[in-house]
């Protein structure tokens, strides 16, 4: 039986921590607001989400960061890894917690009721990756440009060449989609068949809810019911023309 996912909190300070962060994840920490928290990635250099993370920006100086308890270890590694010569100190804060907000994502401190932030996130589009899903899928099939995840129009960062290439010059076969079906609750990381993967699934009382990145008609050859995602998350994935 799946369990609810859990979370880790990071504090990452000093003078060159938005530098380092600009050169890792696929937004843009410089125009990121102040006390606000979006779902951003750290790509492989073939342009996959290696880390999922949630970022906030206290100032330019100091961060926070919330991975899935099952990357945190990782994901530590790699920010020493290529900060050992950055001006700044990552450290472990602990354990912290999910409310929804919308589309997005806030931490606090005190307990919350997990099993409900998951059905919510699933529900809401707010996709995420953990160890099981790592290298697994790319940013704009998870729709992370429509949840202020992903900036084009920034400097590179780890993947960025990749990345850019297929937001410029090509579109999308599969990408991410809000699905209900009855039967056993896919695991995350699931083929359904060669053009549906699970990212995120929960039981429901008729079955299970899953966010899934598939080509539309497999969706329907499967019978499986597809459902509304927010208005933001619900327009063509590929770039406009």
């Amino acid at each position: 039986m799946a369990t609810s996912p859990a979370f880790t909190l990071f504090s990452l300070n000093g003078v060159d921590a938005q530098k380092f962060l600009q050169g890792q994840v696929t937004l843009n920490t410089e125009t990121l607001a102040e006390n606000q928290t979006r779902y951003t990635a750290i790509c492989s250099l073939k342009g996959r989400i290696q880390f999922g993370l949630w970022l906030k920006k206290i100032s330019p100086e100091s961060f926070e960061i919330v991975s899935t308890e099952d990357q945190a270890t990782e994901l530590a590694n790699h920010i020493k890894k290529f900060g050992a010569f950055s001006k700044m100190k990552l450290e472990l804060v602990g354990p912290v917690y999910p409310v929804i907000n919308g589309i997005y994502t806030d931490f606090v401190a005190t307990e919350t009721n997990v099993t409900l932030w998951e059905q919510q996130a699933i529900e809401s589009g707010q996709a995420w990756i953990q160890a099981a899903t790592a290298n697994l899928f790319q940013p704009q099939e998870l729709r992370l440009h429509q949840r202020e995840g992903i900036h084009y129009d920034k400097g590179c960062y780890l993947g960025q060449e990749v990345i850019a290439r297929l937001w410029f010059k090509a579109k999308p076969k599969h990408w991410l989609h809000l699905v209900q079906g009855t039967g056993a609750t896919p695991a995350v990381a699931t083929k359904l068949n060669n053009d549906v993967e699970v990212i995120n699934s929960i039981t429901t009382d008729a079955g299970y809810k899953a966010l899934v990145v598939a080509k539309p008609e497999a969706l329907t050859e499967l019978g499986l019911e597809v459902l509304e995602l927010p208005e933001a998350l619900s327009g063509d994935v590929a770039r406009p023309q």
